[in-house]
């Protein structure tokens, strides 16, 4: 007799014995939210597998990173299909970037409607109903340069020929329509419960439920700044010649990587200065600063006072940091822990008397946070400042309006600061704006406080939950964006997250995730010579040798 362990997302564990063979998908209970995804030996595993042997196995739902990128493979397949079959299968769709619960895609057709859009969703939902197989195949990479070669698709030959390192990737299918992954799809399309199309601008938002709600599509948010963001990098690719992993990869490995990185890194230097320009002409001078954990706002903040010098300004620098409630003072939440991305741990009171104080042109004593007492340091900076000098400050609460509620709105200019990529691996698989920030994080971690991979990883839900909660929502509020995404980032980056990812032992939990990161990196070539990136570069606060940073 053979026993499968499994456990279940709420930490039950059912068992199943059986003798010859069990296929897994047959052994899915009843559980609050759909079981999509499985772990067996720590390794990710499609839920129609076939066990004749003892195994310990884990079921995963949408809440889980794997799962839920697995769900959005799944559905990206099931909308290329409805394409296909309702438009034909000469019609391009390019599957672009997040935005508003959803991901944005461009249908390359004249005259894609509302009503064409409907009759689309209408196809995927019956698509789903009949539970159709997504066939799949795991291929080596001489099998991958013969099916692409068969296929005639052109891109993913350029892909899979510039990405040396690449040794596998999935082939799925539903049907007659095919498409690359590097993760695991899911079974069959009636797994694809939820889901709906929207008409939004120039494209078509293929929207699902967020891994904080499995059960619902969430409600739609008009995103106007982040899609002027992104298509402005759109024009930014365009100037740099660089759309997806293939043209990256070509330039990297030749002499034109010196000039894709200075021409990133002019193309950053011009939209602040232009932001620089925007703040003299609106004559305000409290310049609140947020955005998510690895965007870049400490070298970003500080370029910018140095753009506001050159047209004659003279900036006081700040971080909302050196504002912590003393910790002797902080109330723990109901777990009992001192919470301090909450704007509770901010001394809000004291932050805006001193800044109305100073805009008022009296003396300040401002404070300085010291992280090892856990308390405000006074007389160290008593400072005041001119009528026409700003004030620039930066902090994950920068736009929340609470943390500024005393100050007038019309000394207040607020700039939201993420790196917002368009950059594709290929035409059907975008490069999530999340995995960039991690694999940031990741190598700045591991330079500047000596943490292991393992523990950047596991510490990384609890940061999106925080910026769900603290900086997401408030996203809106800001007059003005910068896109700190540097277009040669991955390959910048990949010479020091791959060796910290494959460091991470397969016995750990994070081990799973550290593989599918590495898997994602395979598609990009390395920037094996780092030197030509300039010391006041965003990505220098986090592969090191910032200027600014210092």
């Amino acid at each position: 007799m053979k026993t499968l362990n499994i456990k279940l997302p709420d930490g039950k564990v059912i068992t199943h014995d059986f003798e010859g063979q069990v296929c897994l998908e047959n052994l899915i209970p009843e559980t609050e939210y759909p079981i999509l995804s499985a772990l067996c030996q720590n390794e990710n595993i499609r839920l129609n597998s076939v066990f004749d042997e003892s195994a310990e196995i884990e079921f995963l739902d949408l809440r889980n990173n794997y799962a839920n990128m697995s769900y959005q493979a799944s559905l990206t397949l099931l909308y290329l299909k409805a394409v296909e079959d309702i438009l034909g299968k000469h019609v391009q769709v390019t599957i672009a970037n997040s935005l508003s619960k959803g991901v944005y895609t461009r249908i390359h057709l004249d005259g894609i409607n509302e009503e064409t859009i409907q009759k689309l969703e209408n196809y995927m939902h019956e698509i789903a109903e009949q539970n159709l197989p997504i066939e799949e195949e795991v291929m080596n990479r001489d099998e991958l340069l013969k099916y692409v070669n068969a296929d005639g698709d052109k891109d993913e030959k350029k892909l899979l020929e510039s990405a040396v390192d690449l040794k596998k990737a999935m082939v799925c299918r539903i049907g007659e329509t095919h498409n690359l992954f590097y993760l695991h799809t899911l079974p069959s399309t009636g797994y694809l419960k939820l889901f709906e199309l929207k008409k939004y601008r120039n494209g078509v938002l293929l929207r699902f439920p967020h891994p904080r709600d499995p059960l619902h599509v969430a409600p739609f948010e008009e995103q106007k700044l982040l899609y002027n963001a992104f298509s402005e990098e759109n024009h930014w690719q365009k100037l740099i010649g660089v759309k997806d992993a293939s043209q990256l990869n070509e330039k990297i490995v030749t002499k034109e990587c010196l000039d894709l990185v200075m021409l990133t890194e002019a193309l950053h230097e011009k939209k602040i200065a232009d932001i620089a320009t925007a703040i003299s002409e609106s004559k305000k001078r409290i310049i609140l600063i947020a955005g998510p954990s690895s965007s870049g706002k400490t070298t970003f903040a500080k370029r910018l006072c140095i753009q506001l010098r050159v047209i004659g300004l003279k900036p006081l620098y700040l971080g909302t940091d050196d504002y912590f409630v003393n910790r002797e003072d902080m109330v723990p939440d109901e777990k009992g822990e001192l919470d301090f991305e909450a704007l509770s741990a901010v001394d809000v009171g004291l932050f805006d008397q001193q800044m109305n104080d100073l805009l008022a042109g009296r003396k300040v004593d401002i404070p300085e946070f010291d992280f090892i007492e856990g308390k405000k340091v006074f007389g160290k900076r008593i400072t005041s400042i001119q009528p026409n000098q700003p004030i620039v400050i930066e902090g994950i609460h920068g736009l929340n309006p609470q943390l500024t509620k005393d100050i007038p709105d019309e000394e207040k200019i607020r700039i939201y600061i993420s790196p917002l990529t368009q950059l594709n691996i290929d035409t059907h698989n975008r490069v999530p704006t999340t995995d960039a920030r991690m694999l940031r994080r990741l190598v700045r971690d591991y330079r500047t406080r000596g943490r292991d991979a393992a523990t950047t990883i596991r510490d990384w839900p609890s940061v999106r939950k925080g910026e769900d909660v603290n900086i997401f929502p408030f996203c809106y509020q800001a007059d003005l964006f910068f896109n700190s995404q540097c277009i040669y980032e991955l390959a910048a980056l990949k010479k020091y997250a791959k060796p910290l990812l494959e460091g991470i032992g397969k016995d750990e939990k994070e081990y799973p995730e550290a593989q599918r990161m590495l898997r994602f990196l395979d598609f990009f070539a390395e920037m094996k010579d780092d030197a030509c990136i300039p010391l006041n570069s965003i990505i220098r606060e986090f592969i090191g040798g910032s200027v600014i940073m210092n």
